[in-house]
């Protein structure tokens, strides 16, 4: 009888957790749509803005591409703005199984993530508009007319700077790991070469086929992943200084 009450009682457990889940998606969905209306309203403003750096008009050759520039534009402000309380909400359904002193630490990291998320995108719009897009029109020297469509130029735009916003996310991707006991420092150093060789694959990716180029866009990856390394052994270092010390508390009382 025992158990199976203890069962019932995992289970409904279960169901409170998904309950829960299912509640923070939606208020961080209802959030999304609302500024996807912000930004439908908005479109002509945010489009100038990233206009505004080039020296060309872009050409819309159906009508569908007017409509994709519309619903990506909203989007992209629609992910911008979700973030933080995205990462609230993802921050507050494992809050429950964090320590008090890892609680108070990862809160910090809210901010956190949606300023190293607009660090990315500014970073790479700057590549884009500083170095990919004038070593691409150096290579035309007067043989073509030169015409960009608003599809092709905004999903190589975007091609370019989502990546560089996500990757600026890896020291506090690092940080969090290391506090929930998923990741170490010495992992990250074993595995040190693989990464460097992902994150070197990734700019080649997102880039034209120019060595500097992409040894200029490697190298602020790489420097993302070093220091993601030295903020893992800080946390690391922490987390085993709270343990000792909560160890230690228990032990008189045992």
């Amino acid at each position: 009888m025992a158990k199976g009450n203890q069962m019932e009682g995992k289970e409904m457990n279960l169901v409170d957790h998904l309950s829960e889940l299912r509640n923070r998606l939606i208020v961080t969905a209802l959030l999304f749509i609302g500024l996807f209306i912000v930004g439908f309203i908005y479109i002509k403003d945010i489009y100038w803005f990233f206009v505004n750096d080039i020296d060309m008009e872009l050409t819309a050759i159906s009508p569908t591409e007017i409509i994709w520039i519309y619903f990506s534009m909203a989007g992209l402000v629609a992910i911008v703005g979700t973030i933080p309380l995205l990462t609230y909400q993802i921050w507050a359904f494992v809050k429950p199984g964090l320590l008090p002193h890892e609680r108070k630490a990862t809160l910090g990291y809210i901010p956190a993530v949606f300023l190293l998320f607009i660090g990315g995108l500014v970073f790479g719009y700057f590549i884009f508009v500083e170095l990919i897009m004038p070593f691409l029109l150096s290579l035309n020297d007067g043989m073509f007319n030169i015409m960009f469509t608003v599809d092709r130029y905004f999903t190589f735009l975007f091609r370019v700077t989502i990546p560089f916003a996500v990757l600026f996310e890896l020291p506090i991707i690092v940080m969090f790991l290391t506090s929930l006991g998923i990741l170490t420092p010495a992992f990250m150093i074993k595995n040190r070469k693989y990464a460097y060789f992902g994150l070197i694959v990734i700019g080649v990716l997102i880039t034209p086929p120019d060595f500097v180029l992409q040894i200029i866009v490697a190298v602020p990856l790489i420097l993302l992943y070093e220091i993601g390394v030295q903020l893992s052994k800080v946390v690391y270092k922490r987390k085993l200084k709270k343990h000792k010390e909560f160890m230690e508390e228990e032990e008189p009382s045992t």
